[in-house]
C-alpha cells in the first residue's frame, strides 16, 4: 500500500524508508520539530520530498496519491472553523451519508455542537469521520496523543486499530508510540 524508499525533505526530516501493507497501522514518532507532520503530508501527496521515491496504493504522482490518501486532523492544515457545527463541517465534505462515518469514528458529540466547543479527542474523531467520507485507501492522522491522558490515548489507538481491521491503511503521528506497534518510523 505504501512504499517509501529514501524519502526525505531537506532540513525538515531525514531519510526514511518503510513499507506499510493494506490494513496496517504505521506510527511516526519523534519530538516536536522532528518533521512528523511534514512526513505525513508527504505520504499523503501534499508535500514534495527532496529525495527518494514514494508509492501509495500503486500511485507515484502526488495528484493520484492525494486521491488515495485522506487527511484526518492535521493541526495547522485541516483545522476546523470554530464557528461551524459538526453537521456543517460534514455537509461541506459530504459525498455520501455521513452518519456511518460518525459512528465508525466514534464521535458522540451533537451534530449541532460547534467545532470550537469540541475537546481534543472529539476533534480527532471528527477529523477521522471527515477522512472516511473520502473513502480513502490510506488515512493520515497527526498528533494522536496530543493533550490526551493515557487512558484516552489508548482508546484512540484502539480506534485506529479498528480502522485497520476494516481494511484501511493508517499512518498516525505521535510523540510516543503505543505498545505493540509493529510498523514504527522514528524521527530524531
Amino acid at each position: 500500500m505504501i512504499v517509501a524508499d529514501g524519502l526525505s525533505l531537506e532540513g525538515v526530516y531525514p531519510e526514511v524508508s518503510f513499507e506499510a501493507g493494506k490494513g496496517s497501522l504505521t506510527v511516526v514518532t519523534g519530538p516536536a520539530g522532528s518533521g512528523r507532520t511534514s512526513l505525513l503530508l508527504t505520504l499523503a501527496g501534499r508535500m514534495k520530498p527532496t529525495t527518494g521515491t514514494l508509492t501509495v496504493a500503486g500511485h507515484t504522482s502526488p495528484r493520484a496519491i492525494r486521491k488515495a490518501a485522506a487527511l484526518a486532523l492535521v493541526d495547522g492544515v485541516t483545522d476546523f472553523d470554530r464557528a461551524l457545527t459538526v453537521k456543517e463541517h460534514l455537509r461541506e465534505r459530504r459525498r455520501r451519508p455521513y452518519m456511518s462515518a460518525l459512528e465508525t469514528a466514534g464521535l458522540t458529540a451533537s451534530e449541532h455542537a460547534r467545532a470550537g466547543e469540541l475537546d481534543r479527542e472529539q476533534r480527532v474523531r471528527l477529523g477521522l469521520a471527515l477522512a472516511l467520507l473520502d473513502e480513502p485507501q490510506v488515512i493520515v492522522a497527526d498528533n494522536i496523543d496530543l493533550g490526551l491522558p493515557d487512558d484516552r490515548c489508548a482508546v484512540m489507538w484502539d480506534l485506529l486499530r479498528q480502522l485497520t481491521a476494516e481494511g484501511n491503511t493508517v499512518v498516525a503521528a505521535a510523540v510516543e508510540a503505543p505498545a505493540g506497534i509493529g510498523n514504527l518510523v522514528e524521527l530524531a
